[in-house]
């Protein structure tokens, strides 16, 4: 009977190897082949040594994945990377929808999905406190999903008066999705509304700042952006972003 390996899904942080965390960063050294799209095999590089990398293109994410699988039922500790949390827009739902359509004699072990620190929190972090009440959270890429499906998701999003935290708002080919959200919020929550955009979360090149829901298309985002919506009780405070949790029922005047 054959000895095979094990497959474990990473979420490796944001971007600087301080906000990986400690179970990430031993899965990674344990293995023997380490398997993510280029850029993020970058961001590892000083934890790579000697292992075997393969590494792969945008838009070739399960080619990636059967090729982690594959070395994996050869016998080997494989990783396979995502950027921020692999659960939240990663790796770690193909993987699996892979694993499991798999022969369970050919099957390697799966060693489950670690976590990260996802990009929405940490743009969150450095614009303070945005979604400290209820949130949602959508991508405007219409690649895997449609374009209707996604409009329809905003506008539930917006009537609901939630946080809303927008992945992938902007990209060279895809310029127009951002300002159609912006108008849909904008029947639902006044123009004063803070937005905060943040682009390269925890990475060399970080920016942040603060715009408003009437004005926020104006600025530079693209696809390494990270945009939060505020609801209807977000105020902008000095740098800050605030959403209210509540508090000010139990301590009036906070």
């Amino acid at each position: 009977m054959a000895e095979f390996g094990k497959i474990t899904v990473i979420g490796i942080g944001p971007g600087s190897m301080e906000d990986m965390t400690p179970r990430a960063k031993k899965a990674i050294e344990s293995a023997d082949i380490i398997v993510g799209y280029n850029t993020y095999i970058k961001l590892i590089d000083a934890l790579l040594g000697d292992r075997k990398v393969i590494g792969t293109a945008m838009m070739q994410e399960i080619d990636r994945c059967k090729m982690a699988l594959e070395e994996a039922q050869k016998g080997a500790e494989v990783v396979v990377i995502s950027s921020g949390d692999s659960g939240v827009y990663g790796m770690a739902g193909l993987v699996l929808e892979l694993l499991v359509k798999m022969d369970e004699a050919e099957r390697p072990e799966f060693g489950g999905v670690i976590p990260g620190v996802s990009a929405m929190s940490a743009a969150a972090g450095l614009l303070g406190a945005p979604i400290m009440h209820d949130f949602v959270v959508i991508s405007l890429s219409d690649l895997l999903t449609p374009w209707e499906v996604i409009q329809e998701r905003a506008e539930l999003a917006a009537k609901g008066d939630f946080v809303t935290a927008l992945y992938n708002p902007r990209s060279n080919k895809r310029v127009g999705q951002i300002k159609a959200v912006q108008e849909i919020f904008l029947r639902h929550r006044a123009p004063e509304t803070p937005v905060g955009i943040v682009t390269g979360a925890s990475r060399a090149n970080e920016e942040t700042l603060i715009s408003t829901l009437g004005e926020f298309t104006k600025e530079d985002i693209n696809m390494f952006s990270l945009v939060i919506i505020g609801n209807s009780k977000t105020r902008q405070v000095g740098d800050w972003m605030i959403t209210p949790r509540g508090y000010q029922k139990r301590e009036p005047g906070l």
